[in-house]
């Protein structure tokens, strides 16, 4: 199981939200500095997330993007605001290993499809939900209660083996990932998923472990690093 450490952008500095609420703390004004610091750690892949394009619909950091590629040998993955099949080239273009969809994936197939037949392995979605409903636009809106299992499935009929999964609920609370809801969507569409949210000690690390057999590939862990509750290293080799 792949731990990936996250780095959440807003204005060119490293920020955590609380359920995607504006009260954020920010942790550091060297975005590529704090990259680094995750791979001498033991970090093999980084999630970057640039909230200013996620609540705006265009990307806003992607200075701030080249910077942490520049700076690091792992494959950095990066989502927020990519809304068009122009946005995937150019961010495919600077260095981006994987462009993470969202928005724009759940309100229209037929870019949908069309990412997926051009990009392959080079995109994936990300499922934002509450209460197993899909959440869109920096998860200020339900997507006309569109239930994530239904949305799973759609994305697996389109050829996709792997998504993210995120409770939003839990992002950035630290009071354990949604185990339920992970387990759940392993079991009800065979997908690989990278899980995101809630982790907040080894313990939950150990849990999540356990569904590795089921076809859990990762967990992106952002506020309990920044925080400090446990080491990158130690995240590292607790997954072994």
């Amino acid at each position: 199981m792949l731990i990936i450490p996250a780095i959440d952008l807003q204005d060119g500095c490293v920020v955590r939200y609380v359920q995607g609420r504006l009260d954020k703390k920010i942790y550091s004004r060297d975005p590529a500095k704090t990259a680094k610091h995750w791979v001498k750690q033991g970090a093999k892949f980084i999630h970057v997330v640039d909230l200013d394009g996620a609540f705006t619909g265009t990307p806003k950091n992607l200075n701030v993007v080249r910077e942490i590629i520049a700076a690091v040998n792992v494959p950095v993955q990066f989502g927020g605001g990519v809304r068009s099949i122009e946005t995937i080239k150019s961010l495919l273009k600077i260095g981006v290993s994987r462009v993470v969809l969202g928005t724009r994936a759940v309100e229209d197939k037929a870019f949908l499809k069309k990412a997926f037949n051009e990009f392959e392995d080079k995109v994936i979605v990300s499922i934002d939900a509450k209460a197993g409903i899909v959440q869109v636009k920096g998860w200020k809106a339900a997507h006309k209660a569109l239930n994530m299992l239904v949305f799973a499935k759609t994305l697996k009929d389109l050829g996709f083996n792997e998504v993210i999964y995120t409770d939003t609920t839990k992002d950035g609370t630290l009071s354990g990932p949604n185990i339920m809801g992970i387990k759940g969507l392993l079991k009800a569409t065979g997908l690989k998923v990278i899980a995101s949210g809630g982790v907040s000690r080894l313990e939950d690390l150990y849990k999540l472990e356990k569904l590795k057999k089921d076809g859990l590939t990762g967990v992106i862990i952002g506020k309990a690093l920044y925080e400090g509750k446990f080491t990158l290293t130690q995240a590292v080799k607790f997954t072994g």
